[in-house]
């Protein structure tokens, strides 16, 4: 972040400000308004946020117009076919991408530290056995500060790379006993000859009774899944994170916030809320009701899976994500389900209907990963928890970011208060 040496002048009650603009190597001027209170004794009001830069970043850039998004300055299609899950981490964690030496250091440490201490397993047979993978994710991970006091001190730089590297090995194992636990299965432990998508598939879908062996385009497919959800910059998880980071609270339990945090079906829970639509159509035929629903403004129906709030023109990660569900698909010979009928038929509603493109709403990365998933066996209730897995990566390297910024203080947003003024307090009998 750049000072230009240009300001901006803001005139009110008798007072004139002149707050600095700041220029970033790439997206819009922004406004320097840390002085504003000091100075002008008035706040911002920027509800949501969609307005207001909380921190400056060298992690990640989208530019919603253009439809762009860019990890440390890669585009996130060529990482997406060139790369893989674990080199892009390395990206995103260290701000380059590794040499040989370094990738295969960074996946052995990995790999080496899938395990999860012996004793969580306990902790798993106490939820319910009905109970959301997401609940017991969230549950597990901020309790891995009680397993792992080894590295919670957020001072100390060694114990920050130890911690990273114990979220990363051991989501896929959280998210699959998650899993396991749910549907009454036992647990698989992991694998180290097996790479992070195939040790995850192998976790979710193999039994002790027979052997398995995990399909390289399903794998392939799980990969880029988690490639694409690796990091989207200051979205509403993300943010939480920073949150709960600016207070000093360890890293298992800022994850376990951002978390908490996806869960919401506006976030994480997208692709899963994209899937139950669809199966809600139920057939092609119902599918012109359901456009027409969508196109009345009185309706509260909306289309999920179409469209996204960053991105003006279309999602850059969806057209990655499309090859994956085709050859899935193919692979698995499910073109006649009734629920990829559907899905096919809104895609080419989507493309060619001239209501559609005026609003520009095209499938999003949340249409084509529910129906990956889907086709792969797991249930909607993993949609997240595989989302959670992802994105760890992504908070992490926010979380890292924002400890070494010397910038850092505890966030502390401002209200616009319209409640009542001072008045006192009033005996319970005169009330």
């Amino acid at each position: 972040m750049a000072d230009t040496n240009k300001t901006a002048k803001l005139s009110f009650d008798g007072k004139e400000l002149e707050l600095p603009i700041l220029s970033p190597s790439a997206g819009p001027d922004v406004l320097d308004i840390r002085k504003l209170y000091a100075q002008g004794d008035v706040f911002t009001y920027d509800p949501g946020f969609t307005s207001t830069a909380a921190c400056d970043s060298t992690i990640t850039f989208i530019d919603g117009d253009l439809g762009e998004l860019l990890h440390r300055g890669y585009p996130i299609d060529q990482l997406a076919e060139k790369s893989h899950f674990l080199e892009v981490c390395y990206l995103l964690l260290y701000g380059e991408l590794p040499s040989a030496v370094q990738l295969e250091d960074f996946e052995s440490r990995v790999t080496n530290h899938t395990m999860l201490h012996e004793q969580m397993v306990y902790f798993y047979r106490g939820f319910r056995r009905d109970a959301h993978p997401m609940a017991i994710m969230t549950g597990v991970v901020g309790a891995m500060s009680a397993f792992y006091h080894d590295s919670t001190d957020i001072t100390d730089p060694w114990q920050r790379e130890v911690a990273t590297i114990r979220l990363i090995a051991k989501m896929p194992t959280i998210a699959a006993w998650a899993y396991k636990f749910s549907i009454g299965q036992p647990f698989v432990y992991p694998r180290n000859d097996l790479d992070y998508a195939s040790n995850f598939l192998r976790m979710c879908f193999s039994v002790p009774a027979e052997e398995y062996e995990v399909n390289p385009i399903l794998s392939r497919a799980m990969d880029r899944i988690f490639t694409l959800h690796a990091d989207h910059e200051q979205n509403a998880s993300t943010s939480t994170v920073r949150l709960a980071s600016s207070s000093g609270a360890n890293p298992f339990a800022c994850i376990a916030a951002g978390i908490a945090c996806l869960w919401g079906p506006a976030h994480g829970g997208a692709n899963q809320a994209c899937l139950e639509m669809l199966r809600e159509i139920g057939t092609v035929d119902r599918i012109p009701e359901y456009i027409a629903r969508a196109k009345d403004k009185e309706d509260p129906f909306r289309l999920m899976g179409f469209g996204h709030r960053v991105y003006k023109n279309f999602d850059p990660r969806a057209k990655v994500m499309k090859q994956s569900a085709d050859e899935v698909l193919d692979l698995l010979g499910i073109e006649n389900n009734p629920t990829l009928q559907v899905a096919k038929e809104l895609e080419r509603i989507a493309i060619e209907d001239p209501y559609f493109k005026e609003k520009k709403l095209y499938p999003n990365v949340d249409f084509y990963s529910g129906i990956i998933l889907d086709a792969m066996g797991f249930p909607t209730s993993m949609f997240t928890p595989i989302f959670a897995l992802a994105r760890t990566v992504g908070w992490i390297s926010q979380w890292k970011e924002m400890i070494a910024d010397p910038q850092m203080k505890i966030g502390r947003p401002r209200q616009l208060y319209v409640g009542p003024t001072a008045r006192d307090y009033v005996d319970v009998e005169n009330r």
